[in-house]
């Protein structure tokens, strides 16, 4: 998505703005107008202008993975037997509709797509993997990783100002 931001005329207040709700999605018109230096409604037309460029996605909450009684991360490298168009896309439908794979990639390299599952613990993931991975259409390889510990986690795309 880095092209599209090539492509803009973003200066220092948009990037200022993109920034702090990054940080903080959930301030305030008033508080941020405040940081980036504009009136209220200056600064409340530049947020709806990032949003209808789709430079601006959405705003969530982040949820504690361990939280939600799912404290672990599995990576899961898998590879498929054949690369068409109709394969691909019945595994992407199936992977989408999965709530325990929090990310699907497709990848170069030696594995065709690399998951990150959150599961409870490996009895968890056991049955996941026996109940939906393998079951997925065209797989002919599944690597699996467990993580041990989240070194470091980040939510907002840096941007220079």
């Amino acid at each position: 998505m880095r092209h599209k931001f090539l492509n803009l005329k973003l200066d220092k207040i948009d990037l200022a703005i993109i920034n702090t709700l990054q940080n903080d999605g959930r301030i305030s018109n008033s508080d941020l107008s405040d940081k980036v230096g504009l009136s209220q409604s200056a600064c409340l037309r530049r947020v709806k202008s990032l949003e209808n460029q789709d430079i601006i996605e959405g705003y969530v909450a982040i949820m504690d993975q361990s939280a939600a009684g799912l404290p672990d991360n599995v990576f899961v490298q898998i590879t498929v037997e054949r690369q068409t168009k109709a394969l691909l896309s019945e595994f992407e439908r199936i992977v989408k509709d999965c709530p325990q794979i929090m990310e699907c990639y497709l990848m170069s390299g030696d594995a065709d797509y690399l998951l990150r599952v959150a599961v409870s613990d490996a009895s968890d993931y056991e049955k996941l993997h026996m109940e939906v991975l393998t079951t997925l259409p065209g797989v002919s390889q599944i690597k699996s990783n467990f993580s041990l510990r989240t070194v470091t986690k980040r939510n907002d795309i840096p941007f220079d100002l």
